[in-house]
Parts: C-alpha cells; sequence; structure tokens
C-alpha cells in the first residue's frame, strides 16, 4: 500500500466532504486505540477545526493515559485541534441505578457495555450540533464490513468513516507513516466498553491479521470445508460474526405495503 498516497487521499476527502456539507471541522472520541488515533490525526491534518473528546465510563487507567498523551501529540503539532474531556461515569452510572434491577448481573453486561457506546455517541452529536462539526468514524474495514465488531447507534452512528476501507493492518501502516505514539501503536486492540482490560481477540477468538485472511477467503467464495485446523476455527469465527451482525451491514428493513392496502 501507498501509505502516503493513501493518507494524502483521505485527508483531501475528508477536507472536500466538510467543505460540501458547510461544517466547519470534526469531532471525534480519542479512546487510546489505534483506530480512533489514526483517524483524528488524519482529520487534524486537514487544517478544519477538530475537537477531540475524552469520555471515560469507568476506563482502564491505561487507555486514558494513552488518549491523553496522543491528544497532547495531536494539539502540539496542529493548531486547530482542541481537546474536551467528559466524564460519562455518573451519566452511566445514573442511567444504570434508573435501570429495573436483574436477577443475575451478568445477563445485563453485554447490553451495559453497548450503552457506554452510545452514550458515548449521543455526546459527540452533543458537540457536533453545537458547533456545527461532523462526527468522524474510527471503525475499520474488518470491524465496520467483516465481523460487525461495534455498537449499532453507538460507535456506529457516524457522520462518515475515514478508514472504513483499510484493514486493520493498513490502520497501523498508516499510524506508522503518521507518527503516532508507540505506545499505542503497541497496545493490543481492545473496544473499552467492559471496564477490565479485556482485548478484541479476547472477545473474538481471533487475531485482526487472522481476520482479514478469512475476509478475504470469504470474499473468494472459499467455504470452512475448504480448510484445516487453525484454519477451520478462524474461518468458522469469521462467518459466525458475520452472519449474527449482519443486520449491522445493510440497510434498516422497511416493511413496504402493498399499493393494494393503500
Amino acid at each position: 500500500m501507498q501509505t502516503e498516497k493513501v493518507i494524502t487521499h483521505i485527508v483531501d476527502w475528508l477536507k472536500d466532504y466538510a467543505t460540501k456539507a458547510n461544517c466547519k471541522g470534526f469531532v471525534i472520541g480519542v479512546s487510546g486505540g489505534i483506530d480512533s488515533a489514526v483517524t483524528s490525526t488524519l482529520c487534524a491534518k486537514t487544517g478544519l477545526d477538530l475537537l477531540c473528546v475524552e469520555m471515560p465510563i469507568h476506563q482502564g487507567q491505561n487507555q486514558v493515559t494513552r488518549a491523553d498523551r496522543h491528544i497532547n501529540w495531536l494539539i502540539s503539532n496542529y493548531p486547530n485541534v482542541k481537546r474536551q474531556p467528559v466524564n460519562l461515569t455518573p451519566v452511566f452510572d445514573g442511567l444504570v441505578a434508573a435501570l429495573p434491577v436483574v436477577e443475575n448481573e451478568e445477563d445485563r453486561f453485554m447490553s451495559l457495555a453497548n450503552t457506554r457506546a452510545r452514550l458515548r455517541m449521543t455526546t459527540l452529536y452533543y458537540f457536533a450540533a453545537l458547533k456545527g462539526y461532523l462526527v468522524a468514524g474510527t471503525g475499520n474495514k474488518v470491524e465496520d464490513f467483516g465481523i460487525g465488531f461495534y455498537t449499532k447507534y453507538g460507535d456506529g452512528g457516524v457522520d462518515l468513516s475515514p478508514i472504513a476501507d483499510l484493514l486493520k493492518t493498513e490502520v497501523y501502516a498508516l499510524g506508522s507513516d503518521l507518527g503516532v505514539n508507540q505506545d499505542i501503536m503497541d497496545a493490543a486492540p481492545t473496544d473499552g466498553l467492559w471496564g477490565d482490560s479485556r482485548t478484541d481477540e479476547d472477545q473474538i477468538g481471533a487475531s485482526y491479521p487472522e481476520l482479514e485472511w478469512a475476509m478475504q477467503m470469504d470474499d473468494k467464495g472459499r467455504t470452512i470445508d475448504d480448510f484445516s485446523d487453525r484454519q477451520k476455527e478462524v474461518f468458522a469465527i469469521f462467518k459466525k460474526f458475520n452472519t449474527a451482525n449482519k443486520h449491522k451491514m445493510i440497510p434498516i428493513p422497511i416493511c413496504e405495503i402493498p399499493e393494494t392496502l393503500k
């Protein structure tokens, strides 16, 4: 991949889209991960306003530190960047307290994890509307179109997706050329929705390079019977997520009323 040319292409695309939309710039949630680091840097390079929002919800300190360090780096290199910390922990705790009690807390772990992402989306759109910005998405191609590894109307609720046509390994390649801090480059990918140290690979059962391979094999029309051992296991994992999360990757179903009933 011609990383420098890809960077220029994305930056030009971002600037052109914002200009045509008559928007002043971008707002993005910075998590301390590679996707938000690369996306925020690309937005910063447009020269348009960029508001980096930190939205911890019972966040691990290492994630907070990486996000903080990355925003400091952006501000020191790009005069168009500003930061906005918003502590969503009490908001999240207040919502949980208002919800009905469940017998087994584990039954709602996934629901509450997704709720965190949706609170962050709401916060980003608050600032977008307030300042006339676009919400920049941070999803990559594997997450958005391979396994649907994101929260519907959470981190999937954005105005535009600058890196959604890049595989995870390609995002790292851009990060290297952009000068993203090494601690972010080295950190294991995580969605940060659980309040613990679990990684994306812990949740999915396969690494991003493995998922990229499975995605490519699926695009070629290969089936699970074509593989054995670890390859067969990874391909099955990919197909499981791809099938279960298909509803995130297609338009919302519309019940069309026959003309004869109107």
